[in-house]
């Protein structure tokens, strides 16, 4: 069952294994450091001609740099009409580097907004963000104020409020691009390259990002949902309009997403551009915070998925469907296509 209890009971059991699995637990998020990767040659930019071949279970070419911001959401109305006062949003930012002086790579560069699950911040997904990163994306966590591994209270009550977390982050970080100011100023990120992606609790967010008629953000042009569900408190529905490209991933022995409800949000989905990863025998989180054959496949699938969707390369669909057929471990469908049943979804 996807209740309350059900998420606390599962995340809590993995973070208690993983040892600390929110990132920046004291008052201030902690300074930026390097990822340790072996360094690689540095490139003039990020254009689609230039982005390496990547294999399964490879990650990019380029290290990873980390960096964190502190925004301020002003206050505003939420998606219900409650209104909402000002909102600190912790943010860590992954970034490539290129060559061995630990600098940026050139761009403009791709950026991913991600939202971590229920009462989580991005440190268990570590592995997961880096793979984006070091495939020459920019990938922004965003920690949602009520439900991240920080909050005093956590609740999923306010979920209905986190896309817009994630739009204004989005926002932000353009901002700042433009401004060439703060920590990233030396980032340069493209103003239309722009995807979001989330697990669980975020998964169900960046799915209203994506295709709901409240929080939609028409600038995304690509949609991970890593074991997420449609969430009944967004009003307006889903689908009113064709969405953006959508990617579900999820586990068939997940018991706290369950199965049926990213089969639900797969089949109700208008666009062609769908896809559904089924990863046989997989749990909740091991897909996105462990080091397994799952978590390979979904870092290779996603992003190969980014790079068709995101950056336009006609050639990744192919890498797409081949990264995600492994015998015995995980079959991709796509475009509606296959034979994928129904079953129970309960949120």
């Amino acid at each position: 069952m996807r209740t309350r209890a059900a998420r606390a009971a599962a995340v809590l059991a993995a973070a208690a294994v993983l040892a600390g699995g929110c990132a920046g637990s004291g008052a201030a998020p902690p300074p930026s450091h390097p990822v340790t990767k072996p360094s690689a040659p540095a490139r003039p930019s990020a254009t689609a001609a230039q982005r390496p071949t990547r294999g399964l279970g490879v990650l990019g070419r380029f290290r990873a740099g980390v960096r964190w911001l502190r925004l301020t959401e002003p206050a505003h109305a939420g998606p219900t009409g409650q209104r909402l006062g000002p909102r600190t949003l912790r943010v860590q930012v992954w970034y490539p580097l290129s060559g061995t002086a630990g600098r940026p790579v050139a761009g403009p560069l791709p950026l991913i907004a991600f939202g971590p699950g229920f009462m989580q911040c991005g440190r268990p997904y570590s592995r997961l963000l880096r793979a984006w990163a070091s495939a020459g994306y920019v990938v922004a966590v965003v920690n949602f104020p009520l439900s991240d591994c920080l909050a005093a209270a956590p609740t999923e009550s306010d979920m209905v409020n986190q896309p817009a977390d994630m739009s204004y982050a989005i926002t932000r970080l353009l901002r700042l691009r433009a401004a060439g100011r703060g920590p990233l100023r030396a980032l340069r990120l493209s103003g239309h390259e722009i995807a979001v992606a989330g697990q669980s609790d975020g998964g169900d967010t960046v799915a209203a990002v994506g295709a709901s008629a409240c929080c939609t953000d028409r600038r995304v042009a690509a949609v991970a949902v890593l074991s997420g569900a449609r969430w009944p408190a967004f009003p307006g529905g889903f689908y009113p309009s064709p969405p953006a490209p959508m990617l579900f991933t999820q586990g068939s022995a997940d018991t706290v997403n369950l199965p049926g409800c990213s089969i639900a949000l797969y089949h109700a989905d208008p666009g062609r551009a769908r896809y559904y990863l089924d990863l046989f025998g997989a749990d909740h989180t091991g897909p996105y915070w462990g080091t397994n054959p799952f978590e390979r496949v979904v870092a290779a699938v996603s992003v190969a998925f980014f790079d068709r969707y995101v950056l336009g390369e006609a050639a990744a669909w192919p890498a797409m469907q081949r990264r995600g057929d492994v015998p015995g471990t995980a079959v991709l469908y796509s475009h509606g296509g296959g034979h994928l049943p129904p079953g129970p979804c309960v949120t």
